[in-house]
């Protein structure tokens, strides 16, 4: 048991570097096995198909970057403090994480690469980012509470805008390689916020 699951973890280690930079269709079975030296009957016999690794390996995705962004910053008050935290755990997340995420964001990657389909993988993909969605407009409401956003504030509209900018981010630092793109975001942040 512990030998099938040290095996798998290390498949979906894998399948998360590999499909942040090419994408969950690039992520097969056979490229798995050979990154790894495995047999692709190794890596088949714990997903048993294609979909359910994609669907697998987003998982494992969302358990990373809830340990790299949401953990870091769910001690803070919640509100405006949380939000601020969780920002700046999103921006460490995009720049410093290239040895798990070497392609960025594999959410992002994954939300254009699934977001005209249907089945299973595109289903997962908008339910994380839904669990998302969810835990920033609740500190955005909580903020509105406290009094630390103005009253009238569109919580949907403020998280729209956050996952905007984190989204500008990840493409700024990936395609055009811009160093001065996490400076921005912070300022495009705080502007929010304030």
């Amino acid at each position: 048991m512990a030998e099938a699951r040290h095996t798998r973890d290390r498949i979906l280690a894998c399948g998360v570097a590999l499909a942040s930079v090419e994408g969950l269709e690039g992520l097969t079975i056979g490229r798995l096995a050979t990154e790894l030296g495995l047999s692709k009957g190794g890596v088949l016999g714990h997903f048993g198909t294609k979909e359910r690794l994609q669907v697998a390996t987003l998982r494992r995705a969302a358990e990373l970057f809830t340990h790299l962004v949401w953990a870091p910053a769910e001690h803070e008050r919640p509100g405006l403090a949380r939000l601020r935290a969780v920002c700046d755990a999103w921006a460490r997340y995009l720049v410093e994480e290239r040895e798990t995420f070497p392609g960025g964001c594999l959410f992002a990657t994954a939300s254009i690469e699934f977001d005209a389909r249907a089945g299973a993988v595109r289903e997962e993909v908008a339910r994380l980012l839904r669990v998302w969605r969810v835990r920033l407009a609740h500190d955005v409401r909580v903020a509105i509470g406290e009094g630390e956003l103005a009253a009238g504030t569109d919580v949907e509209q403020v998280v729209f805008e956050l996952n905007g900018i984190f989204l500008a981010l990840n493409q700024q630092l990936q395609l055009f390689r811009d160093e001065r793109a996490v400076e921005r975001a912070r300022r495009a942040c705080e502007r929010l916020l304030s």
